[in-house]
């Protein structure tokens, strides 16, 4: 691959802060060499080794490292439109909504939900995520759970185990023999199908007890745990997942004092999904507490049919400004760094010497528009690894996305 020049960046966000200013370590002026599908070199335009063989001239332009979406729901198929236009009426959010979406994707067919997967990640891309996690979830059945994380695997490395996502039907009188099979059999053919454990610990889905019973399960086979936790009520999660080393823990719209110091305490990143929110008329996150507190916040676009049918990580940023209190830059970071952070990921999330070439040119001369214009479709070009993945002259959609990326 040709080493690459991107010259004439008004506004360069690196999230190295060796690099430029602040945690953003922003650059002004800037210009950023590519080889080999990584990041050779990123600084001042005036500063810039000349030897690359090919240059593009970003025009003035804003680049932001690739957004890297850690909490997403992909593999599924049917509708549940009727649920959301109810919700909109006054109808309060539950968990039991997700079972009407198990039952379409257990019967659908594997290139269906193949198809949807795909059309899912080039729409992500084409709104500047480049990388994202894609859990199970809809199958709840050992067969169906295996498949769906063999197609997740398909369009992404960060795959994630969530058959404790809520009780199927057959099992509704007998949850805990439900969590055995989750934690035994689905688990044994699950497993090397993963990197991830996900449970829902809340109201109408799992306890403390299944939680950590199921997380427990996974961690002996290998899987690091993610948490959903405090999205519909207070409860366990967040200390369990702290509690078990959890990469994360994922929506946190009720959290006590506790909550918070466990979390600015720990390694678990706060991940945070005010799509949910949005779409479900619910309070928003207190990002600013979580940050006053210390805790490392990640922004995710948590894509599924019935809570947040969005993949577009710009609106979510917009979101976080204007309804959690969030700074653009606080914002941006959470995006980008903070998505890796919750991946634990080191080559991803930032533009510093050494990590994979993803990034992003704004239609805008600064990071500060992605929420300054929400709605606006800010995203011009996408690259992957250093190659023009989505805006140009390059077709985008399933056949030129990252519906088969490389992985991890």
């Amino acid at each position: 691959m040709a080493s690459v020049l991107i010259d004439g960046i008004g506004s360069l966000v690196t999230n190295d802060p060796a690099l430029g200013d602040g945690p953003l370590g922003l650059v002004e002026d800037a210009a950023l060499v590519v080889e080999d599908g990584r990041v050779a070199w990123a600084g001042p335009r005036g500063r810039a080794p000349g030897h690359a063989e090919e240059r593009f001239d970003a025009g003035g332009l804003a680049v932001v490292p690739g957004f890297v979406d850690s909490h997403a729901h992909l593999v599924f198929a049917g509708d549940r439109t009727e649920e959301f236009a109810a919700r909109m009426t006054g109808r309060p959010y539950s968990a039991g909504g997700i079972r009407t979406t198990v039952a379409a994707t257990r019967e659908a067919s594997d290139d269906t939900l193949r198809a949807n997967l795909a059309r899912l990640v080039a729409e992500a891309l084409r709104s500047g995520t480049t990388t994202v996690e894609c859990k199970s979830g809809y199958g709840l059945t050992v067969e169906d759970e295996t498949r769906s994380l063999r197609l997740a695997a398909e369009a992404t490395g960060e795959v994630t185990f969530l058959g404790a996502h809520v009780v199927p039907p057959e099992y509704a009188g007998d949850p805990d023999a439900y969590t055995d099979l989750v934690r035994g059999p689905m688990l044994d053919a699950c497993a090397p199908h993963a990197r991830w454990i996900d449970v829902f610990c809340d109201r109408g889905a799992f306890d403390g007890d299944q939680t950590r019973a199921v997380l427990t399960a996974g961690l002996e086979r290998g899987l690091v745990p993610r948490v959903h936790a405090g999205q519909l009520g207070p409860g366990p999660g967040v200390r369990i997942a702290v509690e078990l080393g959890a990469a994360s823990a994922d929506h946190l719209t009720h959290l006590t004092d506790d909550d918070v110091t466990a979390l600015a305490s720990g390694d678990t990143v706060a991940t945070l999904l005010p799509g949910a929110e949005f779409s479900t008329r619910s309070p928003y996150p207190d990002a600013r507490r979580l940050i006053d507190a210390g805790a490392t916040v990640a922004l995710a676009a948590d894509c599924n049919p019935g809570s947040s049918y969005t993949t577009n990580i710009p609106f979510c940023v917009a979101l976080a400004v204007r309804e959690m209190r969030m700074t653009p830059a606080e914002a941006v970071w959470a995006a980008t760094m903070g998505g890796a952070k919750a991946l634990r990921r080191r080559d991803v999330g930032h533009l510093g010497p050494g990590a994979w070439a993803d990034f992003v040119l704004l239609d805008a001369p600064s990071h500060v528009h992605l929420a300054y214009r929400p709605g606006v479709p800010l995203v011009r070009r996408v690259w992957r690894r250093g190659r023009l993945v989505a805006g140009g002259d390059r077709p985008v959609g399933p056949e030129a996305s990252a519906a088969r990326p490389a992985r991890a």
